[in-house]
């Protein structure tokens, strides 16, 4: 697979007159290579690949990397060696930071590309396998959880034994600092645990790392009659959503049915986020359900679907799978929605 990513950026690279690609991304090198840097690397792509990484690194690279590794020990070397080889226009990736960008712009002809980030956007076969590990560690660990039986925890007590459990059962760690927020603070979406007691509403939103792909679930844990109104307009926002998912429609649109449920409702300014957005490596990787994405779906893409209610000072409600895109949207996994 490394090799068929490679030659197809290197044709979009033809396409456009590039003679390298400089990724410093981590993810994105580990996609095209196998190796996952832990302290510094770029990785230039061309006709053939090479990786520059930190003498510290070098072992963990030399036994992973499909493509060939030197040592990095100087931007001044590196760029040499590149322009030895009649090398002057460069892609990089948007994510490049300013210093770096400064250390090459007087040697080179650089201009933003994400043609990494789109070969992503479709995964392969063993990819999803790995996502679909993710979730299921991930959901199995949430139902032995058991959070209603106790209540007498913390929000930080609770986010730390989910991902104790979800080591135990064979995740790296987690995808992301899990989201565990009772009453009131339930309304922040990305609020952080806190050392107070659980209140009868709580929204936990965790996920998995399994051989570096990521999962991601959202649950929310109601008891009045009120929260079970949103909930239920919440409900019907992703059912619906995740029913009108097929290949050929644009992200936008998935986003335009679940933001249009929740709005008829009258809660349009209380969805305050994306309907959802792609996952792999990254917790958050393109394309996404969103008003401004007009990428068109295509098959064996995997993207969560995530509408939310929030209600300033009062509670919040988000409800979330992950898709994988088929012929139409399945979702991957098989936890309750609702928790009672």
């Amino acid at each position: 697979m490394n090799n068929q990513h490679i030659k197809n950026i290197l044709k979009k690279m033809d396409e456009k007159d590039y003679d390298g690609y400089l990724l410093g991304q981590f993810t994105n090198i580990a996609y095209i290579s196998n190796y996952f840097p832990t302290s510094f690397a770029f990785c230039i792509i061309k006709e053939d690949p090479i990786i520059f990484t930190s003498k510290m690194d070098m072992e963990n690279a030399k036994n992973s990397s499909s493509i060939d590794i030197v040592e990095f020990e100087s931007f001044s070397k590196m760029n040499e060696l590149l322009k030895s080889e009649n090398i002057s226009k460069i892609a990089i990736e948007p994510s490049l930071d300013i210093a770096t960008y400064k250390k090459l712009q007087n040697d080179f002809n650089l201009d933003i590309e994400t043609f990494v980030n789109n070969e992503r956007m479709i995964k392969s076969k063993e990819e999803i396998l790995k996502i679909t590990k993710a979730a299921e560690i991930a959901q199995k660990s949430f139902k032995q959880l058991d959070i209603l039986n106790n209540k007498n925890k913390t929000e930080a007590e609770l986010s730390y034994e989910l991902g104790k459990l979800m080591r135990f059962h064979g995740a790296q760690k987690e995808s992301f600092d899990t989201i565990f927020a009772t009453g009131k603070k339930s309304s922040l979406p990305h609020s952080i645990p806190q050392n107070i007691p659980l209140e009868d509403l709580t929204l936990v939103d965790w996920g998995a790392k399994f051989e570096g792909y990521c999962s991601d679930n959202s649950r929310t844990i109601i008891s009045s009659e009120k929260e079970n109104e949103i909930f239920e307009i919440v409900l019907e926002a992703h059912n619906k959503a995740i029913k009108a998912i097929k290949p050929g429609l644009k992200c936008s649109d998935i986003d335009k049915v679940a933001r249009d449920i929740i709005s008829d409702y009258g809660y349009k300014d209380n969805f305050i986020h994306s309907t959802g957005h792609s996952l792999g490596l990254d917790i958050h990787e393109s394309p996404n359900f969103s008003t401004k994405d007009d990428t068109i779906i295509e098959k064996d893409m995997v993207i969560t679907v995530e509408p939310g209610i929030y209600l300033e000072d009062e509670f919040g409600i988000r409800i979330e799978d992950t898709i994988h895109i088929q012929n139409k949207g399945k979702i991957i996994g098989n936890l309750e929605h609702i928790i009672d």
